[in-house]
């Protein structure tokens, strides 16, 4: 028995040897530069004020116009064009322009030009020399799945000294994705080669997620037998415990004894995040519960723009379905917004977020035997944040079953039972060290992450020493 997992170990040690110091070098890179991503913030500061008087058609011609029968939100923003409504149902998206019910598809590059560098100014970033540099599904940046509803995406380089480039939606004429030049470098040195993520592969995601996860389940066996035989190999000696081996072997012994629970955890907890539902829920409604959640209202309630004040210029409205009402939010300010209904019988006059009486409506439609909604801590142990700052997350608890739900715009943002709550210990506080006490102390995590991972990285180069002494003496006989 011993001598298969002595030989296991080492073929596959031979084998891995040079992918885990990769995870361990680039894991410090992620830590610190994490893979490009258009923030909220960055994403309010280039949206210009909607202009009324350019917006001629209501929201239920928009929706009618677009030709998606189970329309859920429709947001309208003023481009460089004109302002333009963007339809989202449960799978497709649609806009059309506010003046006239028109496709808004972006299909001119002079167009897509002139949406980034408004948003450049906003933001306030030279683009006098901005220029478009692609207009292509992939590249990679914009691999995740997230950027299918807006593909193919216009890439324009703004031309200033941060070397920064922003994507724009073909589909809806928004800036999805911005990146600069340092952060592209170190994506490349970490995202990229930490992920297994180089466009050709990533771009198929059940064949690129197939390919990581075989790969992390053979390394996470490889490092399961090496703890094994480390622990079996320990000898004493005076009182002490030691190793039988010399030279590297010995340093590799030693060095793997001191990080075998890290390292375990680390790349066990990394194969997890390949899960997808296979062993854990996803914390994901249910089909059942999105067809409660997501129900078509009645467009035709809804007031035109024109007939309802706006209390100052808005840089975005929204109007959402929400337990059989339809809601208007106007985003009048990164943190702020002013909530009203738009054509139901809920929400007297407007506000700020949703209530708890609002939030409680909704749950009741989910899961049975929901206790009354509490707003979730910024240090809860299952976090979630809206992406209105300082908005306030509800949480309604179904008995074993919870609910994260955002007060600004009524999203379920997580759905939390048992097997979800028992992910969020055996992948992110294992391979991120979220635990609550080490968010409390962010340097001390730092510190602890990076020491940890340099660790792993030494352990990793001793292996790649012996491996390479294995293949050398194997091939030369």
């Amino acid at each position: 028995m011993m001598g298969a997992i002595v030989l296991l170990h080492r073929w596959l040690g031979v084998a891995f040897c040079l992918l885990f110091a990769m995870w361990f070098a680039t894991g410090i890179v992620m830590h610190f530069v994490p893979f490009p991503s258009l923030t909220e913030a960055e994403r309010f500061a280039g949206l210009a004020p909607v202009d009324p008087a350019q917006v001629t058609i209501g929201v239920a011609d928009a929706v009618a116009s677009s030709g998606i029968t189970e329309a859920t939100r429709v947001r309208l923003i003023q481009r460089s064009d004109g302002p333009v409504y963007s339809v989202s149902g449960a799978l497709l998206g649609r806009a059309v322009r506010a003046s006239d019910g028109r496709d808004a598809t972006v299909t001119s590059a002079d167009v897509a030009l002139a949406i980034a560098r408004d948003h450049a100014r906003g933001r306030g970033i030279d683009a006098a020399q901005a220029a478009i540099v692609a207009h292509r599904n992939y590249d990679q940046w914009t691999v995740p799945n997230g950027f299918d509803r807006h593909r193919p995406l216009f890439r324009v380089a703004l031309g200033d000294a941060a070397g920064t480039e922003v994507y724009v939606s073909s589909l809806t004429g928004e800036v999805v994705l911005d990146t600069i030049r340092s952060e592209r470098g170190w994506n490349l040195a970490g995202s990229v080669l930490h992920w297994i993520y180089p466009t050709v592969l990533r771009r198929d995601w059940a064949l690129w997620d197939r390919v990581v996860w075989t790969l992390s389940l053979a390394a996470s066996i490889a490092a399961l037998l090496g703890s094994v035989l480390g622990l079996a190999r320990i000898k004493r000696r005076g009182g002490l415990l030691g190793s039988p081996y010399r030279g590297w072997h010995a340093l590799h012994h030693l060095i793997g004894l001191a990080a075998t629970v890290f390292v375990l955890t680390w790349i066990f907890s990394g194969w997890l995040s390949m899960d997808h539902g296979l062993l854990f829920s996803r914390g994901q409604l249910t089909t059942g519960e999105v067809g409660k959640m997501n129900v078509p209202p009645n467009w035709r309630t809804v007031s035109s723009l024109g007939r309802e004040p706006m209390p100052s210029p808005a840089r975005e409205i929204e109007w959402f379905a929400f337990k059989g009402n339809v809601y208007r939010r106007d985003r009048v300010g990164l943190g702020s917004q002013v909530l009203m209904n738009a054509g139901g019988t809920a929400h007297d006059g407007p506000s700020e977020f949703l209530s708890v009486d609002e939030i409680q409506g909704l749950v009741t439609r989910l899961a049975a035997g929901c206790g009354i909604p509490s707003v979730l801590a910024d240090n809860d142990t299952y976090p979630a944040q809206s992406m209105l700052p300082g908005a306030p997350v509800y949480r309604s608890r179904c008995g074993d079953l919870w609910f994260d739900i955002d007060g600004a715009d009524g999203r379920v943002l997580q759905r939390l039972d048992a097997s979800r709550r028992a992910y969020r210990w055996a992948y992110s506080a294992l391979h991120t060290l979220d635990f609550p006490v080490l968010m409390a102390h962010p340097h001390v995590r730092d510190v602890l992450i990076a020491g940890l991972c340099t660790l792993g990285l030494v352990f990793s180069i001793t292996g790649i020493v012996i491996g390479w002494r294995r293949l050398r003496s194997t091939f030369a006989a």
